[in-house]
């Protein structure tokens, strides 16, 4: 079975028992709803050299009719996988999606008395399905289970799905909370133990209001332990029948705007706590990137050593920089540009190059990260040099255009570069990525490093093989080592001092 597992101080997804980098790409929200449209996407997939897809499941399809279940979708998505040598993560579209309610059936949509929406402060129906809503939950959980056996049942032995989503971006929009009588009858109530033991922030009783004061933030407590409740009894319910690891996918709450604006109650970072309180039973709590300044929102969602794994990012040329960030720099588990299929030339996307390179090194990275012998870089016009030490050496990584002959060196905008080092000697490194430039420095007094070897190759079936021997006009007269700006490669650095 996929699972979780600890290595050290790094939490690693295994997949057949060894352990798994999600190199992947999420499909735009109506691409799997059509096996036809699906067709020619596969072959563009493949020629990005993904290993995972990620493809939503849509409850409305699958359950057209109450009691009465399509899984066509599904089996096609696990078929053509399986025919391209992918894994898949199942996002499962039940009760929310970008905290609408839109994909829920015509039959749940239709029936308002039996499935009630949330309100907002004005008394005014959402197209949002309450969680304080005991058929809610149920239709939803029989669906999800239904689902859950399913794969189990044509999918058990192969184990083509890695990794499920439950809901997508959770939140209350149109007010901070929902006021429908059955949230304010919860509202009025006491705060629940479990949360308070957890959270450790009063040991008063009272309801919501009493122990965190008035307000939104205390509105977004209330909604998010809410949601949380919710989406962990779906969870246990599925991991009960097939016990996949599963997660939930956060939008993130854009600076200066209030909940409710962005979806209220969402496992945003500054309500992971609540949501671990509430929702053990969800392995991992996932940011969606869409906002700058990348390494901000990272830092947050890997706080106390948490595995970082991001579902969804924006598509962009820059990804491939990012992408050797983040699993050289991050206990990461997962890249995953959104609406992937998108691309019109996939052949020469950038990430499509990215991902060539690092499904050669996933061995390397998964292996000595947990050795604390993985780093990864981002550079930027506005971050030019970084550095750091590693055993007897200090690394000094730099964009490639702070090199006065590159010939970009003179432009205006100067896009992302990145990279993945591993040391995986005291003298021997693997360096991969895209522009920059790598100097080596001795940590010891009265030395300095110099570069013993420098070799370009690739990995094939997990064996080094080395290409060119990079010297003088290839590794500044042995001063530096290089990889070019829109330059995809690894190179094996041994090093000496002297």
């Amino acid at each position: 079975m996929p699972r979780l597992v600890k290595a050290g101080n790094s939490t690693q997804l295994l997949v057949d028992n060894t352990p798994y980098l999600i190199l992947g790409g999420e499909l735009g929200n109506s691409s799997a709803s059509s096996n036809e449209y699906m067709r020619p996407v596969w072959p563009k997939l493949k020629q990005m050299n993904l290993n995972t897809v990620i493809a939503p499941v849509y409850w409305e399809l699958m359950e057209p009719n109450e009691g009465k279940f399509d899984l066509s979708l599904v089996d096609s998505l696990i078929k053509n996988a399986r025919l391209n040598n992918m894994k898949l993560v199942l996002l499962w579209f039940g009760s929310w999606k970008n905290s609408m309610s839109c994909y829920v059936p015509e039959w749940v949509k239709t029936d308002i008395k039996r499935f009630p929406r949330a309100l907002n402060k004005d008394g005014v129906q959402q197209e949002i399905l309450t969680p304080f809503n005991r058929d809610n939950l149920e239709a939803d959980k029989k669906a999800f289970v239904t689902l859950m056996q399913h794969v189990r049942q044509i999918d058990g032995r192969q184990n083509i799905v890695i990794a499920v989503q439950v809901e997508n971006e959770i939140g209350m929009l149109g007010s901070a909370r929902s006021y429908d009588p059955a949230a304010n009858a919860a509202f009025s109530q006491p705060v629940p133990e479990q949360l308070l033991r957890y959270l450790r922030k009063n040991k008063n009783n009272g309801d919501w209001e009493d122990v965190f004061g008035k307000g939104v933030a205390t509105d977004e407590y209330f909604m998010a332990w809410s949601f949380a409740k919710y989406v962990n009894e779906i969870a246990t319910a599925g991991k009960a029948v097939y016990d996949l690891p599963m997660y939930v996918n956060a939008a993130l709450n854009r600076p200066g705007w209030n909940p409710g604006q962005y979806p209220s109650g969402g496992p945003v970072p500054h309500l992971r706590d609540i949501w671990k309180a509430g929702a053990p039973g969800i392995d991992l709590l996932a940011p969606d990137i869409y906002f700058p300044d990348l390494q901000h929102w990272c830092d947050l969602y890997s706080r106390s050593g948490d595995a970082l794994f991001i579902p969804e990012i924006r598509f962009e040329k820059d990804d491939d920089a990012k992408a050797f960030f983040v699993f050289g720099h991050y206990n990461c588990l997962s890249f995953s540009p959104f609406s992937i299929e998108s691309a019109e030339h996939p052949e020469s996307e950038p990430i499509g190059k990215a991902y060539s390179i690092l499904r050669q090194i996933s061995p390397l990275i998964v292996k000595y990260q947990p050795l604390g012998k993985v780093s990864g870089f981002l550079l930027s016009k506005d971050s030019l040099s970084q550095s750091v030490t590693v055993g007897d050496y200090r690394l000094i990584v730099k964009h490639d255009y702070t090199l006065p002959w590159s010939p970009g060196s003179r432009d205006g905008a100067w896009p992302l570069t990145g990279c993945t080092i591993i040391a995986v000697s005291p003298d021997e490194f693997y360096v991969a990525g895209t522009g920059v430039v790598v100097t080596f420095a001795s940590t010891t007094t009265g030395k300095r490093a110099g570069l013993l070897r420098v070799d370009e190759g690739v990995f094939q079936n997990g064996k080094w093989i080395p290409g060119r021997r990079l010297n003088g006009d290839q590794n500044n007269q042995g001063r530096d080592i290089r990889i070019p700006m829109n330059e995809y490669s690894i190179q094996r650095v041994t090093l000496y001092q002297y």
